[in-house]
């Protein structure tokens, strides 16, 4: 048996590394195990891209977000990895969805401000907009294997232990806290952070803890975005939500500039899956929808050059996080495709709730919880 460290966080995904970096920088013994090897691609953190924003619809989100931006800043500092750039970004479509955003920004005291589309479309010509437009500046993106890559080297430099190709089969209790045995030891905690994405609730029943920790049904689906050509290679793109409801009556649209081109995809459409038995191949249908979208919507791209790529999403029924602690085990899940933004500041709340210095929000306790 291993000597007992103070916490193992079990994942090595977006949260699983800022927990265990906001931990090592505490000054706490960490563990980090990674099923898989760096930059996998078989779950939800891998890719050149996600939205960084600010624009929610409660003040949770909206501080939350804000709370990370200093904090990916000073990850860059620190790593000398860069990720993080601030493109700004826009919501158009139903007003109803875009002035309860700008409410919420006006009284959190962030920068936004509300435009028509022809004076959106003549700042930004790749993109046509509908009815009305909320653009806020400190928004942009993330290069998602980048700062995943920068959060492990983060939390190793502040001296915790980073492994991959390491396989957790099961957490037990023990009088001073936890055994987590992997597919080659049993390691001793006194506290574990279970933040395995897809495979939480796996890990949870193998455990034998479902009893205890009565998680929220979570779903997992298999996602596909697209990528297409910018008709100027040069040309300014902001991060950009789609909302339906006024002229676009399919399913919302986000997208976003990134190394492979402008990344659009629906969000939360695809087909329900588990971790360990997807194929990975996109659905044409859905190829065929993006396409469909960026004729219509994206003047800036070649809509002929699509290249679709498959993540996963692991949601709850209302799509807000789960993260709360039982014993000497706390769990992070549910990120339901909107979590990377948060990444520090949830590595931060973890944190809280291992010390023992913070209750969870009201909206990510555990518990089953309806639609």
């Amino acid at each position: 048996m291993s000597d007992i460290v103070d916490v193992i966080v079990i994942g090595g995904g977006l949260v699983g590394s800022s927990a265990a970096w906001q931990l090592a920088k505490r000054d706490r013994s960490v563990v980090q195990l990674e099923q898989y090897g760096p930059k996998h691609k078989h779950g939800a953190s891998h890719g050149t891209s996600r939205i960084y924003r600010q624009a929610y619809d409660n003040h949770l989100y909206t501080g939350l977000a804000a709370a990370a931006l200093p904090l990916w800043r000073e990850l860059e500092t620190t790593t000398d990895i860069g990720f993080l750039e601030l493109t700004g970004a826009v919501d158009h479509g139903l007003p109803e969805a875009i002035l309860s955003k700008a409410r919420i920004l006006v009284e959190a005291g962030i920068k936004g401000e509300i435009l028509t589309p022809a004076e959106a479309s003549a700042r930004w010509p790749g993109l046509r907009f509908d009815t009305t437009v909320l653009h806020h500046p400190d928004a942009g993106r993330l290069h998602a294997d980048r700062a995943v890559t920068a959060l492990k080297a983060g939390a190793a430099f502040a001296g915790a232990e980073v492994r991959h190709n390491t396989r957790v089969l099961s957490v037990v209790e023990a009088s001073y806290g936890v055994d987590v045995i992997t597919d080659g030891e049993a390691l001793r905690a006194r506290h574990v952070v279970i933040a395995a994405g897809a495979w939480t609730a796996e890990l949870i029943d193998r455990s034998g803890f479902r009893s205890a920790i009565e998680l929220p049904t979570l779903v997992t689906t298999q996602e596909q975005p697209a990528h297409f050509a910018p008709l100027d290679p040069g040309g300014h793109w902001p991060s950009f939500v789609h909302h339906a409801g006024a002229e676009l009556t399919t399913a919302g649209i986000y997208g976003l500039g990134s190394d492979d081109g402008i990344k659009i995809g629906e969000h939360a459409t695809g087909p329900v899956v588990t971790p360990d038995r997807r194929n990975y191949i996109a659905d044409a249908a859905g190829e065929q929808r993006l396409v469909e979208y960026a004729e219509s919507w994206l003047p800036g791209v070649d809509s002929t050059s699509v290249e679709s790529v498959t993540c996963l999403y692991t949601s709850t029924p209302d799509s807000n996080f789960v993260i709360d602690r039982v014993g000497a085990v706390t769990v992070a899940a549910g990120f339901s495709g909107h979590g990377f933004k948060f990444g520090p500041a949830l590595g931060e709340l973890v944190s809280d709730l291992v010390d023992g210095k913070a209750l969870p929000p009201d909206l990510f306790r555990l518990g089953e919880r309806g639609k």
